[in-house]
């Protein structure tokens, strides 16, 4: 198994020590130490991990990945799985056993995993900590069909991981004849995207959970979310129109419209309060309303009786969504204009 970690010595005993307590333990544990100016490689050691160090990586975490994976892979077998895992995740006891169980079967190209937030962050980590609880609940009422194969922990067959390798070699796939494609922001989604163009199908089982770390500051939140949405809204142009790529740009097509939707709702308040000196809203935007608070309410029921009551005060979380979609105009803004990629 791979773990890439820059600067993770908070992080990467209990990353480590979540492997050792698996049902089925990993056969080997690998931490690629890259570009780290803290204790990360002495506490991986010490916790009894292998550790590579990155050489000249300019590439970040597909950078790393890729130097490690490319002597790897030729020696691997049809058999052989390999996981890639966050160095600030954490994985539930069962997840390495029931991946292998699916893959097992024959049916899976890779099988990822679902998340929950770890504590901290005040504020921006409950919010975070609830839309993890969302997330879950609707992989888990879609049978595991999950559109992406998230960074936090996924099990990959080594043949899989060969034939993108062979399959972006010979112009099939987008980037260099590499697992992951460097040139790109959201290295996970985009090879999500590669793998289903082969062909293949993946999943996210309802019994392969982890914890991983959230945004501490609405800053951090702000780059990270930034990062993702115009990250694998710039995948999507490299793909084009397939039929794979279809259902992901009809979600772009629906945060769009939530954009368009969440403005004027705000607009309409902002004018009433304006105009009128209090909320005056239609039957139309009271219907809006009754629905949204209902489903913040029922999607959230997992985290318990307190996290319900705060989400029925609708406030309170439209902050957050609010947030979220401002984030994803300036996404569609950046890539538009081609603004400098930035992590």
């Amino acid at each position: 198994m791979l773990i890439p970690a820059h600067n993770e010595a908070d992080q990467i005993p209990e990353t480590i020590s979540s492997l050792r307590r698996q049902r089925r333990r990993p056969d080997r544990i690998i931490v690629i130490t890259d570009n780290c100016t803290d204790l990360t490689e002495a506490f991986a050691r010490l916790c009894g991990a292998e550790v590579v160090a990155t050489r000249g990586n300019r590439h970040k975490k597909a950078g790393a990945l890729n130097q490690v994976l490319s002597p790897l892979l030729p020696a691997l077998g049809l058999d052989d799985v390999i996981l890639v895992m966050d160095a600030d995740s954490a994985l539930d006891p069962g997840f390495i056993q029931h991946g292998l169980e699916y893959l097992s079967t024959g049916r899976y190209a890779a099988v990822g995993g679902t998340f929950t937030g770890k504590p901290g962050g005040g504020l921006v980590g409950m919010f975070q900590r609830n839309e993890y609880a969302r997330y879950a609940r609707d992989v888990r009422r879609l049978s595991g069909k999950a559109l992406v194969l998230t960074g936090t922990a996924t099990l990959f067959r080594a043949l899989t991981l060969q034939e993108i390798v062979t399959a972006r070699a010979c112009g099939r796939l987008p980037g260099r004849d590499q697992v992951y494609d460097v040139r790109v922001l959201t290295e996970d989604n985009e090879l999500t995207l590669a793998i289903l163009h082969l062909g293949l199908r993946i999943l996210c089982p309802p019994e392969c959970t982890l914890t991983t770390e959230v945004m501490p500051t609405w800053r951090d939140l702000g780059r990270q979310r930034l990062r993702w949405k115009r990250g694998a809204l710039e995948n999507l142009v490299d793909y084009g129109w397939t039929p794979v790529t279809r259902p992901y740009w009809g979600r772009q097509l629906l945060s769009l419209i939530g954009i368009i939707v969440t403005f004027t709702y705000l607009g309409t308040v902002a004018y009433s309060l304006i105009r009128f000196g209090g909320i005056r809203l239609s039957p139309v935007w009271t219907a809006v309303t009754v629905v949204f608070m209902a489903e913040r309410v029922v999607t959230v029921r997992r985290r318990g009786p307190a996290q319900m009551a705060i989400a029925a005060l609708l406030l309170v979380e439209m902050v957050f969504d609010v947030f979220l979609q401002f984030v994803q105009a300036k996404a569609f803004w950046e890539a538009a204009w081609r603004k400098e990629r930035k992590w």
